[in-house]
This record gives C-alpha cells, structure tokens and sequence, in this order.
C-alpha cells in the first residue's frame, strides 16, 4: 500500500487538474488565484460542483431551484473569467451532502474520466478558525473525495462497473491540495492576480452582493495567509495542504 506523506516542496503547475468543492463560489474564495496562474503556464483545468447551491443566496422569494440554477450560471460564467472550460456539476442537495458510497462513486469516475495530475478538494478536518470553513458540506465533500482519490480511483476492483460497463480505466492522482485545512504547509503568492480573483468572485452576486467590501476581506484573508507562508510584507497568498501519495 502506498504511504500518505504531507510535504512543503515548491511545485510546480500540473500538466491537468480536477478541483471538487462543495458549492458555488467555494473556488473563487479559496483557490481561483493559484489556478489561473496555473493554466496561464499551461494546465487544463476541470471544475467539479458536488452540491447544486439550492440553499444558498439571502433572496427568501427566490424558489429554491431557481436558486441552483442561477448558482450554476454564475459558477460557469466565473470558471471562464479565470480560464476553466470544463465544469461539472453532481447536483446533491445543498446542506446535506454525506460522504457516501454513492458520492465517492461519482468523484471516482469524474476522476477517470479527467485523469488528473493534481487534485485540490476540501479538506476533512475542521478548520475552527473560520465560521464559513465549518461547514459540514465542505467536510463530507473532503471525505468522500479523499477515499475516492485514494484508493478507490486507482483501484481497478473499486466501482468495477466504471471499468465494464463505462471502460474507465483506474487512475492514480499523485498529489493532493487540500484546501480550508486546518494545517496548511504550501502558500502560493496570488497577489498578482488579486484583482481576477476578486473579479471572478464577484460574479457569485447571489451570494457576494452583501458584501460591503468584498475585495477589503479577501485582501485581509489572504494577507493572513502570506504572513503564516512567511512571504514578504504586502504579499497575497492562497494556502493549502500538500498530501503526496508517492
């Protein structure tokens, strides 16, 4: 069996990437940054949206599904900003996601068919320094996409009906971000591309216009982030946690 490690080595930009979230917009506020500067260095990006967002938004007239849908909308049109084409979304109901068998079905095959080098998903730990990362969606989207990265995508007697009746062959993602972690150990420098990230982000309106200073609390989250990676004063960061499984 192969040996989960955590590591801080300075990567570099895959040649694919799978990034699954739990909602709408997680994307924008954890990790937009450091994929469109991934792509601009040539990655191919895929998108994966576990819930349909049918719970969020502050509109109390808005129909639930109505709702999901413009969440949708919003989601595609904002993976294009930063450069992302390929968007997928599994439709679970909003606020109630588990970590079942079912689900990690569905990320395992999502992970065959894109074949990833790089996988950044949520991680399973409660991070308590933060209300927004306690969310028990964020949670079971982490455990289910962990056990589907390891082992079951690469388990060829795992979901055998994916390799008979689908001929999705077993595929080993060979590192992991994990993001909204408690322990981070990676921190990308985003600063250059704050202005996209807050851009991208401000196209979720169903879930962003409230905000009095949207770009002022990012600007401070992500401060945070570069002052913990040790980067120089007035740098931006992105943080995460690398699990390598070579």
């Amino acid at each position: 069996m192969d040996e989960l490690k955590t590591d801080s080595p300075d990567r570099g930009a895959p040649e694919s990437l799978l990034v699954v979230a739990a909602h709408p917009d997680d994307i924008e506020f954890c990790v937009s940054g450091t994929v469109m500067q991934w792509i601009a260095r040539g990655t191919r990006a895929t998108y994966c949206i576990v819930t349909d967002g049918g719970a969020g938004g502050y509109d109390e007239q808005l129909p639930r599904q109505a709702m999901a849908d413009l969440r949708r909308a919003e989601q595609v049109h904002s993976a294009k900003l930063s450069g992302v084409q390929d968007v997928r979304f599994l439709g679970y109901p909003d606020s109630l996601v588990e970590p079942s068998v079912a689900l990690r079905r569905d990320l395992c095959r999502v992970i065959r068919e894109v074949r990833p080098q790089r996988a950044v998903i949520p991680s399973p730990e409660i991070n308590w320094k933060r209300l927004a990362d306690l969310h028990p969606d964020h949670r079971a989207v982490g455990d289910a996409a962990l056990r589907a990265v390891y082992p079951e995508a690469r388990n060829p007697f795992a979901y055998p009906e994916l390799l008979r009746d689908e001929g999705l062959e077993p595929w080993t993602v060979r590192e992991l971000w994990l993001m909204t972690g408690p322990t981070p150990n990676q921190y990308v420098d985003v600063t250059n591309v704050f202005a996209r990230k807050v851009e991208a982000l401000r196209i979720h309106t169903s879930q962003t216009a409230h905000f009095d200073d949207l770009s002022g609390l990012l600007h401070t989250w992500l401060s945070e982030h570069a002052q913990a990676g040790g980067l120089p004063q007035g740098r931006l960061a992105e943080a995460f946690q690398i699990v390598s499984t070579e």
